[in-house]
């Protein structure tokens, strides 16, 4: 959807710059077009290319995307130049004396065929623009494929040289539930999300990418020592902790697949505050990343909350460029709205400035809203207990930060009845869960609702996800 967006934006903003630009080739153009085409797509490709180069440092292919834009606003300005003088030789026809023996009405026709031939200018103006729209639209889709495929190689390499198994992550972090008895059921989705398969939100179309040589986190503002800090230095001054973390989108519809859980290694967020010399006037943390993203985080929620951290690795090696490499920050109980990426400038300040997304209409404090989810009603795969056949009905629930204390599922709108919960990998994950229900054939409607640690039910009320996230019972069909 983002992509398409661009490219509407991109060729709608080209069409109409090619019909200012057409009145410059009226005033200049006829007797050299060719000459101020090439003029007209070189200072519609300036600008663009501009652009390009002020942020090169994460585009994966700066020199061929410079060269594909330039080239191809060249050809464009080249077309309205070859097409404004087709359109144009009827009137130039008829700025010539007519014979003696040229009828009156002849007249007529010329100047229709020159309406006609504006008309086609226009035609060929708006195909040629979208021509290139897309052309250019593909062929950087091209190339950020390319690179997406390489850092999924990167990727893979790296999850293999890790490791990992049934018992720990990919960095030897033991699984704290390794040893609970309850099996999930079959087809419930896995409880520690593979890197590979770990949901994803861009700003723009793709991903920054930035390389470790040329980043520096730049801290400023009311503090008493500014700073510049490398990876290697925040990996070096500051005690390295680690968290079970489940994220999750708020703009996913209930029973959304964004949202995954992996291990976060970095620093303390309180712990890089203390060697700023934060200035008692101070309120804010305002955060800016390398996609254009901005958020603000209060100080009061840092000081209260010190499990907040600036990341640098998930499931033991370095976040994966396409995930924010190379910091970025954790909010516990909160949507993924909220957590910036490729993190580049932290300032603090006592303005507040609202995030990129609450300057959008949503949710200011985007607080996780509790949800349960069935991922399968496993008929392949039933149990006999005592005579009677049992059908394994699994998903998952998740509060954010504030726990699970029950699941319960009910069938065809029957009595709510208790599902068996999983010890979950920790406070700040999802928690597994298993019904086993006594089979009878037909179609049915399976439902889920669950409770906070505290007893706080789930909003069973039906609510769309935008401002502050989607609320509403789960449901799963099954003819058996």
């Amino acid at each position: 959807a983002e992509r398409g967006m661009a490219v509407m934006q991109l060729g709608g903003a080209i069409i109409v710059a090619g019909a200012l630009l057409s009145l410059s080739l009226a005033r200049w153009g006829r007797k050299q077009p060719a000459l101020v085409g090439l003029l007209i797509g070189l200072l519609v490709g300036l600008p663009v290319l501009g652009a390009i180069i002020s942020v090169s440092n994460r585009d994966p292919y700066p020199v061929a995307n410079i060269a594909i834009i330039l080239g191809l606003t060249l050809v464009w300005g080249l077309l309205i130049g070859w097409s404004y003088q087709r359109a144009m030789r009827p009137e130039e026809q008829l700025a010539m004396p007519a014979p003696e023996t040229t009828a009156p009405e002849v007249t007529a026709p010329a100047a229709s065929a020159t309406t006609l031939n504006r008309r086609q200018f226009l035609v060929t103006l708006g195909a040629a623009s979208a021509v290139i729209t897309v052309a250019g639209s593909g062929v950087a889709a091209s190339l950020a494929s390319a690179e997406r495929r390489r850092q999924e190689a990167q990727l893979a390499a790296a999850l293999a040289a890790g490791g990992g198994s049934a018992t720990t992550t990919g960095g030897g972090v033991p699984f704290p539930n390794a040893n609970d008895p309850l099996i999930p059921a079959p087809g419930t989705r896995l409880e520690y999300t593979p890197l590979a398969d770990h949901y994803q939100v861009f700003l723009s179309t793709e991903p920054s990418i930035i390389e470790e040589e040329d980043w520096q986190l730049t801290i400023t503002g009311l503090i008493d020592n500014p700073m510049q800090l490398t990876l290697q230095e925040l990996k070096d001054n500051y005690e390295k902790v680690g968290q079970f973390v489940t994220l999750t989108c708020i703009s996913g519809r209930v029973g959304t697949g964004l949202i995954s859980t992996t291990h976060w290694g970095g620093l303390r967020v309180s712990d890089l505050l203390a060697d700023l010399g934060v200035q008692p006037e101070a309120k804010y943390m305002h955060i800016r990343s390398a996609d254009g993203f901005y958020e603000t985080v209060d100080l009061e929620l840092v000081a209260s909350e010190p499990r907040l951290l600036l990341a640098y690795e998930w499931d033991g090696i370095p976040i994966p460029k396409d995930h924010g490499f190379p910091l970025r920050i954790w909010i516990p109980d909160r949507y993924g709205m909220k957590q910036p990426k490729w993190i580049t400038d932290i300032e603090i300040t006592d303005e507040y400035i609202p995030g990129y997304w609450v300057e959008r209409n949503w949710d200011e404090v985007a607080q996780v809203r509790t949800t349960s989810v069935i991922d399968t009603v496993a008929a392949s795969t039933p149990l006999e207990e005592r005579g009677q056949t049992l059908i394994p009905v699994g998903g998952i629930a998740y509060a954010g930060a504030r726990g699970i204390s029950k699941v319960e599922v009910r069938v065809d709108g029957g009595e709510w009845q208790p599902a068996q919960l999983r010890q979950p990998l920790s406070e700040t994950t999802w928690v597994i869960w298993r019904f086993d229900w006594p089979f009878s054939d037909g179609q049915h409607l399976f439902e889920v609702r669950t409770a906070e640690a505290d007893g706080t039910p789930q909003i069973e009320e039906t609510m769309r996800n935008r401002p502050s996230g989607a609320t509403g019972i789960h449901s799963y069909e099954a003819s058996l």
